[in-house]
């Protein structure tokens, strides 16, 4: 199977973690609008979701789903979304789509975050994806100079030759050369430096379940 292929697979296969009548949280990327377009393969109907960007927020509309704001609710029974690179713990590398802040912010209010990805995203150490770092527009060069001196090579994220506008009105910064051999430590560093929106590393807010896309199947992961 090629890459799409296995991520069709495991769009559906997130479909065993819809529980009917709850409200769910739903990510961003190309294998999430996978298990959008399955939602109505499941017996029940889906009625209300939290999305974690405008692209899917438009999908998840398109099939009749209301989109609920945050603010009006209090938790969701499930996160499903991909990730950029997951370990063999569940930390996650995630925001090669630029909606890295929306997706945490989701990820926390959820009971149990599900993540779908197809098998080249399983890495044993973070990083070699590029790191995405959500920033206040101008704390951008300080941030860049930063992470130098962590011997981390950043560039800010173009887009038709202008700097990317997120759907926060933030820019990204990408990440080079960063070994992530301890997660939550860099999380938790990084997220302190003013101007600092939201670090892509996902290790306070886990995947408790990676379904992994495979030439044989989909493989479950708990964490």
């Amino acid at each position: 199977m090629n890459q799409d292929q296995l991520k069709q697979l495991v769009g559906e296969a997130a479909l065993a973690y819809v529980q009917p009548g709850t409200i769910i949280g739903v990510g961003t990327g190309s294998t999430v609008n996978c298990f959008i377009r399955a939602l109505p393969q499941l017996p029940f109907k889906v009625t209300q979701a939290v999305s974690s960007s405008e692209a899917s927020t438009a999908l998840l509309r398109e099939l009749g789903i209301e989109v609920l704001d945050a603010n009006a609710v209090e938790k969701l029974s499930v996160y499903i979304d991909g990730a950029d690179e997951i370990d063999h713990q569940g930390f996650m590398l995630k925001g090669g789509g630029a909606a890295l802040t929306r997706e945490k912010i989701t990820a926390a209010m959820s009971a149990q975050f599900v993540c779908i990805a197809d098998e080249s995203k399983l890495v044993h150490t973070m990083g070699t994806f590029p790191l995405p770092v959500e920033v206040i527009p101008m704390a951008a060069a300080a941030i860049i100079r930063r992470f130098a001196r962590l011997g981390g090579l950043a560039t800010l994220r173009l887009k038709d030759g202008k700097p990317l506008l997120t759907d926060n009105g933030g820019h990204i910064v990408d990440v080079r050369g960063l070994g992530i051999t301890n997660p939550l430590h860099l999380e938790a560093e990084i997220n302190q430096w003013p101007g600092v929106v939201t670090v892509g590393i996902f290790a306070q807010q886990k995947a408790q379940v990676c379904l992994l896309g495979t030439a044989t199947g989909v493989k479950t992961l708990k964490f």
